[in-house]
């Protein structure tokens, strides 16, 4: 796929780009990129690899700028995730790609684009922008799942919820890791080391580096909701582990004294005259019953929770 970026990417040829008077765009796989590189006089030997490309980087050539762009699968997300390499000077940009994903966002901004001042600099913009446009969205998704995870929290127990906010928390770390090369990556190109972008043209991509590194607030401020959720998680089962032990306790205070009876005419020394009395044994129960009961009493009125399935 070539392109000429004029009012809208125009679709050319291979041979288009030699003398066209407009930037070009070029999507390649690998092996057409090995094949036909020197056309692109980029004086640069990349071996492309898109199964080798693990993070979003640029790097500063002599006559190029390279590097990749990856994009992470998040949960069960239907968004864009992937990887490529890309190439680019100040005639244009090859992107190198045999997932089909690059071409994918190019095709985006073909059919969203049209430009009153088109350029090398307006293309990069909208084309990373393509990556990013619908990740409000899937932010705002992870924080109502982020929501009802409190109200099941706050519900009842927090323990079935703890292995689905640790996935929420994993994926945030990799959004939170790909904001930031994205960041790294607009402020490299912003920079402008090799003279390739016209000066007037660097805000764009100032723009797009302060959105990428408001994203990334964004999901640093719900990873500090997901400690939150993690913390109020810990404090339900504290607290039914408190219960718990309270209940306990409290069964405990009530058999001690039955204990002590129990072992005390469990002795059987041969003159304890309740032995052989009439109302020995009855009156033996009532007594335990007493104790149980007035212990009770006693709690009640000083308003023990003995109920572990209470909540606070």
């Amino acid at each position: 796929m070539y392109y000429l970026i004029r009012e809208t990417l125009a679709a050319c040829t291979a041979e288009d780009i030699a003398d066209a008077d407009a930037p070009y765009v070029a999507v390649l796989t690998p092996e057409e990129w090995r094949r036909d590189r020197e056309r692109f006089a980029m004086g640069i030997d990349m071996e492309a690899d898109p199964k080798a490309v693990g993070q979003t980087r640029a790097i500063v050539n002599y006559a190029s700028l390279t590097g990749s762009i990856a994009i992470p699968a998040v949960g069960q997300s239907e968004h864009l995730s992937g990887s490529f390499a890309f190439a680019l000077d100040e005639k244009g940009v090859v992107f190198i790609d045999e997932s089909g994903l690059a071409e994918r966002i190019v095709r985006a901004v073909e059919t969203s684009r049209r430009w009153r001042m088109p350029g090398l600099e307006r293309f990069l913009y909208d084309f990373l922008e393509q990556i990013i446009a619908p990740d409000l969205a899937r932010l705002e998704q992870i924080e109502q799942t982020l929501e009802s995870l409190e109200e099941e929290i706050l519900a009842g127990d927090g323990e079935p919820v703890l292995s689905r906010l640790n996935a929420i928390r994993g994926d945030l770390l990799d959004l939170n890791l790909h904001y930031g090369q994205l960041l790294d990556l607009g402020l490299e190109l912003e920079e402008n080391e090799n003279g390739f972008f016209a000066e007037e043209n660097l805000r764009y991509f100032h723009l797009f580096a302060a959105r990428a590194d408001r994203l990334r607030e964004t999901v640093n401020n719900m990873r500090d909701y997901t400690v939150q959720l993690r913390d109020l998680i810990q404090t339900r089962i504290d607290v039914k582990q408190n219960r718990i032990i309270t209940l306990l306790t409290v069964i405990t205070t009530i058999f001690t004294p039955l204990t002590l009876l129990t072992g005390w005419y469990g002795m059987n020394f041969r003159y304890m005259p309740e032995l052989e009395a009439r109302w020995g044994y009855p009156a033996v129960i009532a007594v335990s019953l007493a104790i149980a009961g007035g212990c009770l009493l006693y709690f009640k009125k000083k308003k023990y929770e003995t109920d572990p399935g209470k909540s606070a």
